[in-house]
């Protein structure tokens, strides 16, 4: 059996099936740290060229958030916008993850480059780049939280209509991982969220799958897949005692000790898994019970370990359709990235949503699955993912394909 501590490493993971940043929460932290915070992205390279506007947009229920608006310096007339849509969790403007990488700034500099304006708004319960979080609940977890984000997204492409910069009839929806959702069941009903059509979606990391896979594959799944890739040297579906030995070297320690208590007893396999005493542990029949009893998936959404306001937030987004089956109801240009390393959202959901908008009868879509990246788009361990900004490759996909619908 695997211990408390190894079962909630498992089950943290589910609190990033669609996350991105890493937020510091503190309602006491001076407005004067927000403002560094944002001079100093001020001066990061790549903005030459670019004008940068702060705005507030007002999501109501008490929340005026701060957001940016770039454009080309030297542009004229409206231009076509792309409203940035973040993946879950409490990001900020520039989906800020660890160790200060940034998801929407390379694109944001990019976009520019094709004379495109963008969008980026901290999300609710964000006051500034960090992310710096409010600790009031209200803000931080409202009720029908997914929801309230969709809402909220309406509010900020509303918001982008109405600027003199841009041509509301030009206007992209790029969303990463939960913002691929969000995306697409604002397109798919624009009428409903009193929205402009959107003029093309651009989807990273593809919620193509139910929600419930998706949560099953991060806490479960993904321990199988781990032991049939990494430690399942022949193949065959066991793992020798040698195999599981061999299969822990260089794996970070907790990942080490969660296995080892599932496959080893010093030297030898684990009887207690290894049921048919055969000196073997048999990957899917003999460990994935074990696995699956102490990850608790059985009982989905009250996993052991999600907290309440991750079960309310899974609760509320299994409400509605996920990416390939919103997406298909519009009838405009759509481009879906996705990793091959990805155990977020595997890639599967993006061509499973692919080719359910090209069953609908869409004519201009498209996917790439791109080898050796991940959730973040970059090129990292599957398993042991780092966190990094998008690939110059994902970055040269999207600019031409902005070129070509501009």
């Amino acid at each position: 059996m695997m211990t408390k501590g190894n079962r909630n490493l498992a089950v943290a993971l589910a609190a990033a099936v669609l996350a991105a940043g890493v937020g510091v929460a503190d309602a006491a932290i001076p407005e004067s740290r927000g403002l560094t915070a944002t001079a100093a992205n001020s001066k990061q390279a790549g903005w030459d060229g670019i004008t940068r506007e702060a705005v507030q947009i007002d999501f109501g229920k008490g929340w005026v958030t701060k957001g940016e608006l770039t454009y080309p310096s030297d542009a004229k007339g409206p231009l076509p916008i792309i409203v940035m849509l973040h993946g879950s969790g409490l990001n900020d403007m520039n989906q800020t993850v660890a160790k200060g990488k940034s998801t929407f700034v390379p694109l944001a500099q990019a976009a520019s480059s094709e004379g495109y304006a963008t969008l980026r708004f901290n999300k609710r319960g964000v006051t500034d780049i960090g992310p710096v979080e409010r600790t009031d609940p209200a803000q931080r977890a409202p009720k029908e939280p997914y929801n309230q984000i969709q809402q909220d997204a309406a509010t900020a492409i509303r918001f982008a209509a109405k600027s003199p910069k841009v041509d509301p009839s030009k206007i992209f929806l790029l969303g990463h991982s939960e913002g691929t959702n969000v995306a697409a069941n604002l397109a798919a009903d624009p009428d409903k969220y009193r929205i402009p059509k959107p003029a093309g979606v651009i989807g990273m990391g593809v919620v193509g799958l139910k929600f419930r896979q998706l949560i099953t594959l991060q806490i479960y799944g993904r321990l199988l897949l781990q032991l049939h890739d990494e430690f399942d040297v022949d193949g065959d579906g066991q793992l020798t005692a040698t195999e599981a030995v061999n299969g822990l070297a260089a794996q970070p320690k907790e990942t080490a000790d969660q296995f080892r208590s599932v496959l080893l007893d010093g030297d030898k396999v684990l009887s207690s898994t290894d049921t048919n005493h055969d000196g073997q542990v048999a990957i899917d029949a003999e460990a994935g019970p074990v696995l699956r009893k102490s990850t608790g998936i059985d009982n989905y959404p009250n996993v052991p370990g999600l907290d309440q306001s991750l079960i309310d937030y899974i609760n509320d987004i299994s409400r509605f359709p996920v990416v390939s089956e919103a997406l298909p109801k519009f009838s405009g240009p759509t481009l879906l990235l996705n990793g091959e390393n990805d155990i977020q959202t595997p890639a599967r959901g993006a061509l499973v949503a692919d080719a359910a908008v090209a069953a609908a009868g869409n004519k201009d879509h498209e996917s790439i699955i791109y080898p050796g990246m991940a959730h973040l788009m970059n090129i990292t361990s599957k398993f042991s993912p780092e966190p990094g900004e998008p690939d110059q490759r994902v970055i040269a996909d999207i600019r031409s394909w902005l070129k070509s619908h501009r």
